[in-house]
């Protein structure tokens, strides 16, 4: 399980930073969740893979740079360790964040995503 949990999240990261969304959502089950911490525009949980996609839009429409540190894995899952950074006039974002991933018969079931700065990811996603 480590190598194919390894090269999930390898593919999961290449296909975020390109936006190519088929591939993340091929990777993806139908009843996929993605929770995230937070009050802004971005937080919650959102249900089913195509929702989850579109957080992903969302989250890269901002112009974020995921700079990938790390692939971590444990015996049935694995997590994308991230450095997050975006400016705009008004705002920066340089945050460190895991993504953890459960993973189901080969593709992701479940993402929670934990944060180095809530308050600047609050400030950011409006």
């Amino acid at each position: 399980m480590t190598t194919t949990a390894r090269d999930l999240g390898q593919r999961f990261h290449a296909a975020l930073i390109t936006g190519d969304w088929p591939a993340i959502r091929s990777i993806l089950h139908d009843d996929a969740t993605w929770t995230l911490p937070g009050d802004n525009a971005i937080s919650g949980t959102v249900r089913g893979g195509d929702a989850v996609i579109e957080r992903a839009q969302k989250i890269a429409s901002y112009g974020v740079s995921f700079e990938l540190l790390h692939v971590l894995v444990s015996r049935e899952n694995m997590a994308l360790s991230l450095h997050n950074t975006a400016q705009r006039p008004d705002a920066v974002l340089d945050e460190y964040l895991t993504t953890v991933c459960r993973l189901r018969e080969g593709r992701i079931a479940d993402i929670e995503t934990y944060l180095s700065d809530v308050p600047g990811m609050n400030a950011f996603f409006v």
